[in-house]
């Protein structure tokens, strides 16, 4: 471990700059850069400086050597990134073994949090917004539904924590199809869940193609006109959103954040954002990374670069975000927060696509956590 004290603390972020889900890494850096535009580059005592590296996209040896080279050769003091669950568990050793706080910024598998102590997450877990998901659409009535998911850990979180969710309240999950990752043509699973006629299709895919494929063939596969209701938690996601179209209108999900979000506090990231990086695009991604910088701050001014310090400092902390308040569970590290249903509309003034809130859940913990 490093010492407690230095005039400069170093953050190593691990995320996609490039292939599919570079749009990740792009949202990340403009979140960070947004903070520090806000607030400066410095807590307490020290000067912060961020260290990007590109992981490409699922790849968990890349992701533990890049982290062993931040920590190595770059020496840096904390670890932030980590898009995707398989990126983040290869590092958990590596990380109980240095003793470096690493802010997860979106890998949502509730059981991450469990292979290390040092990990602390800004963004959520699946079941924290797939029960959610599962109430409201018994609340609206719909009492038959089929999962389907991405066939890895998030996706078996989400299919998992709604179909338990779903049956508690006395709602049948009548399939549950687990899709490959490498999935691209939806056709063949949407027509399975238009033959079986439920009332409603949950889903759940990684952010960025895969989510604006599956809600596209939805749309034009006839679902929507069979009376089956869409239910999701990002697949609307504000960067695919107006590629949608029209045909996304009234689409369901329960998630943590949306840009349309009405607070002050997001007003305010909104504005900053769009002076540093007009043509930028803010959802889910920009706002774990932007809480994740704070989180970092936080443990920068109570602990400089003493990891344990650090990370006992976190818990428990709580603070306005541009989602809404949010406090780091020291239980679970993951932040418990507000689960918002959102519907989407036109905006009348601007026209554009955007979620609508029209209902939340608050304070919401990790529903996985002792799944």
């Amino acid at each position: 471990m490093s010492g407690a004290w230095a005039d400069e603390i170093k953050v190593g972020v691990i995320a996609p700059f490039s292939g599919p889900f570079a749009q990740y890494g792009v949202q990340y850096q403009q979140a960070i850069e947004t903070y520090q535009a806000q607030h400066g580059t410095t807590a307490g005592e020290h000067e912060i400086t961020f260290i990007y590296k590109d992981v490409g996209g699922v790849n968990p040896d890349q992701s533990r050597a890049l982290a062993q080279e931040l920590l190595i050769r770059e020496r840096v003091d904390y670890l932030a990134g980590f898009t995707f669950t398989p990126n983040a568990l290869a590092v958990g050793p590596v990380i109980t073994q240095s003793e470096t706080p690493t802010v997860i910024f979106n890998a949502a598998t509730s059981a991450i949090n469990r292979e290390s102590p040092f990990f602390l997450r800004t963004s959520y877990t699946l079941p924290q917004v797939s029960a959610p998901a599962a109430e409201w659409a018994y609340d609206q009535g719909l009492r038959s539904v089929v999962t389907t998911v991405s066939d890895y850990g998030p996706g078996i979180d989400a299919e998992v924590s709604f179909k338990k969710a779903f049956e508690a309240r006395g709602g049948t999950v009548t399939d549950s199809v687990r899709m490959p990752l490498s999935t691209t043509d939806f056709t063949p699973i949407l027509q399975r869940v238009k033959d079986q006629a439920p009332d409603a299709v949950f889903a759940f895919l990684p952010g960025g193609p895969p989510t604006f494929s599956f809600t596209k063939t939805y749309n034009e596969n006839g679902l929507r006109d069979a009376g089956i209701t869409f239910l999701g938690t990002a697949e609307t996601e504000e960067s695919n959103l107006q590629a949608l179209g029209d045909l996304a209108v009234g689409l369901h999900t329960a998630y943590h954040y949306s840009a349309a979000h009405d607070s002050e506090a997001n007003r305010a990231f909104l504005v900053a954002l769009a002076e540093l990086h007009p043509e930028g695009v803010v959802n889910w991604a920009s706002v774990g990374a932007y809480d994740g910088v704070h989180l970092i701050y936080e443990m920068v001014a109570a602990a400089g670069s003493d990891g344990p310090a650090a990370v006992e400092a976190a818990l428990g902390l709580a603070w306005e975000s541009p989602r809404g308040p949010i406090e780091m569970d020291p239980e679970t590290r993951t932040v418990i927060q507000n689960v918002y249903i959102r519907e989407v509309a036109r905006n009348p003034e601007t026209g554009l696509l955007e979620n609508v809130e029209t209902g939340v859940i608050a304070t919401v913990g990790d529903l996985g956590w002792n799944q």
